[in-house]
């Protein structure tokens, strides 16, 4: 086995955690006047930042599971989202933030239309 091939065997385990850690996290898919929509990839056991919704927002499942809420204030607690279903989520109170973490073993993706007012 050359040195190139030995050194690219190790390298690519590391790699490829390197870049499911990186996965969780979201991604701008459109946005306009009306709607900004993004799609949402929450590794097991991974949170997103501490942030709010303005509005209330439609929430498709691509791949459901389970996502703790835990707010900054407040008690956590658990929604679950089947694959395949659309869920409304109202706006956040005023002030208040939260995080979302995976709480299954699964990964979940979510693609999210945000209304505007």
């Amino acid at each position: 086995m050359s040195r190139r091939s030995v050194l690219l065997v190790a390298v690519l385990p590391t790699l490829a955690l390197a870049l499911q850690r990186a996965g969780t996290g979201r991604t701008p898919q459109f946005e306009n006047d009306a709607v900004k929509v993004w799609k949402t990839v929450i590794l097991p056991h991974q949170p997103l930042e501490m942030h709010r919704h303005e509005n209330g927002r439609v929430l498709v499942a691509l791949r459901g599971g389970t996502i703790r809420i835990v707010p900054q204030l407040g008690e956590p607690h658990n929604l679950t989202w089947e694959t395949g279903k659309a869920y409304w989520l109202p706006a956040d109170p005023p002030g208040e933030l939260h995080a979302d973490e995976n709480a299954g073993k699964d990964e979940i993706e979510v693609v999210v239309v945000e209304l505007k007012r």
